[in-house]
């Protein structure tokens, strides 16, 4: 088996790989995931042809797009771990569903992509996943969660909350009593 290591981007192509991201992120925010892609590659100093050399497909960038506020997430969960258990678990949950909310129809995306293993978007959601996993172990062998759902389950549940909490309009403290009442359900007390 041969294996291949990306060549480092020549400094160029680094900016306008940047640029794309930095463009679509904003984007995003303003007009969902599923804004046209043509105007990505204008808002980033772009032609179509180095976007979509950089990103053959809208799922591609989303991933990458996604990806850094993906690692912000997992690094901050680290200050969970010195919570108590369920509490940890609550609070994880909490945010997952607040981080998600933040672009229109990223959680159709997320849904689509779960059972997808060719999209770049199914590993940002298994990191998220794994981590949530963790989560809910330690829960279930120091708190008091149960095993009546999978962290695949957990995860799935948190994106479709992440749904409503946009649709709605909640604010971050409405955000997680709508995780509170959902998920009352994983505790058994």
């Amino acid at each position: 088996m041969t294996s291949t290591t990306a060549k480092p981007l020549r400094a160029d192509a680094r900016r306008n790989r940047d640029a794309i991201t930095a463009a679509a992120r904003q984007v995003f925010e303003t007009d969902g995931i599923l804004a046209p892609i043509d105007g990505i590659a204008t808002a980033a100093g772009v032609g179509n042809a180095t976007l979509y050399r950089n990103f053959p497909t809208r799922d591609d960038l989303l991933a990458a797009v996604m990806d850094d506020s993906v690692h912000a997430v997992l690094d901050e969960s680290r200050e969970l771990e010195s919570l108590p258990a369920d509490d940890a678990l609550h609070e994880w949950m909490a945010r997952v569903t607040w981080q998600l909310r933040i672009w229109q129809n990223l959680p159709t995306c997320i849904a689509s992509a779960i059972g997808d293993d060719e999209s770049p978007v199914q590993d940002v959601c298994a990191r998220l996943t794994a981590r949530t996993d963790v989560f809910l172990q330690r829960a279930r062998t120091q708190g008091s969660a149960t095993d009546t759902a999978s962290a695949e389950d957990v995860f799935e549940l948190l994106t479709t909350l992440s749904w409503g909490v946009d649709r709605f309009g909640d604010d971050e403290e409405q955000a997680r009593r709508r995780v509170r009442l959902a998920t009352a359900g994983l505790f058994s007390r």
